[in-house]
């Protein structure tokens, strides 16, 4: 990972708030906070679909003026409140498929930072992301912020610090997330955790055997832990070796592990790292990073792998999941 890339994602100059107008007031939290914190300027997209037909004239056609004004006057107050805060803010209101508008204006908007909203099927417990998020998180090459439903505000004690949660791959591009979680956390003053699920321990396996790997992952862990700090403090100005850093195995299913870490921790920030194989497996709505995007209760910033791109004969696959 270039070392500009590094500084820019944790010193954002454009964040990109993408909305649909039913999220803003969960997003527009985070949004603001961020924006505090790092000096960005924010823009708040909305992309209207003829197909949602949210503004339709006497004769029943989708009425385009009539739509753009509605979101147009719906995405004033926040700009409004965003100004009152000393926050540069605008507002951006496109026509198109949702996914391409959103993933176009990161490029002509060079945002460094993208935040957008997911929701969740609550009774059956399954996701329901949408198309768009789903093909702007497989396809954005920047940090994504998601904030699902039941993600709020962490309120501090007195005393008490931030944690950002790092959900660690034992691989070679790990390097890549666990450094702008380390740089995050410097510039949040919080303190870095990096977690590795492991499988359950099987009762089958010989005596010791999972001891004798879990050493072996605690080593890699560490291994890890300095390389980041390494990277993030040779990418940036924070004093990334100033960052407490603390490493932890655990033994279970990823998402419910990594989930019950970020309460237990009181995490505000959990980063993942978008670098598990084969991509087939790792795009479907099934995977781990949709289960902790849609149920954490702290925003999930995840940083796609391009080692990670689906071939034209996976993505043909992953098209009939979705």
């Amino acid at each position: 990972m270039p070392d500009w890339d590094l500084e820019k994602w944790i010193h954002p100059a454009v964040i990109l708030v993408a909305t649909d107008l039913s999220d803003l007031d969960r997003l527009m939290p985070f949004a603001l906070q961020q924006a505090h914190e790092t000096g960005a300027r924010l823009v708040l997209l909305n992309v209207l679909s003829a197909g949602t037909g949210i503004a339709l004239d006497a004769a029943g056609i989708f009425d385009s003026s009539s739509a753009v004004e509605y979101a147009t006057s719906t995405l004033k107050p926040w700009c409004d409140l965003a100004r009152a805060q000393d926050l540069t803010c605008t507002a951006a209101v496109r026509e198109g498929n949702a996914a391409h508008q959103i993933l176009a204006s990161l490029v002509t908007l060079q945002a460094d930072r993208l935040i957008l909203g997911t929701r969740s099927r609550s009774k059956m417990s399954k996701l329901l992301l949408g198309s768009v998020a789903e093909q702007v998180l497989r396809s954005a090459n920047l940090p994504v912020i998601t904030v699902g439903p039941e993600a709020y505000l962490t309120e501090l004690c007195s005393g008490q610090i931030r944690v950002v949660l790092h959900a660690a791959e034992l691989k070679e591009t790990s390097s890549s997330s666990a450094a702008l979680a380390c740089q995050i956390a410097a510039s949040q003053r919080a303190k870095l955790v990096l977690l590795h699920v492991r499988p359950p321990i099987d009762a089958r396996q010989p005596q010791g055997q999972s001891i004798d790997y879990d050493s072996t992952a605690k080593e890699d862990l560490r291994v890890l832990a300095a390389k980041s700090l390494l990277i993030a403090e040779a990418g940036a100005t924070h004093a990334a070796s100033c960052v407490p850093v603390e490493t932890e195995i655990v033994h279970g299913h990823p998402s419910i592990e990594i989930l019950a870490a970020s309460v237990e921790q009181h995490a505000s920030l959990i980063v993942l790292g978008n670098t598990l194989r084969p991509a087939l497996q790792t795009l479907t709505r099934d995977r781990t990073i949709y289960r902790v995007v849609a149920h954490a209760r702290c925003p999930v910033l995840t940083l796609r792998d391009p080692l990670a791109t689906p071939t034209p004969h996976e993505e043909e696959q992953l098209a009939r999941h979705i």
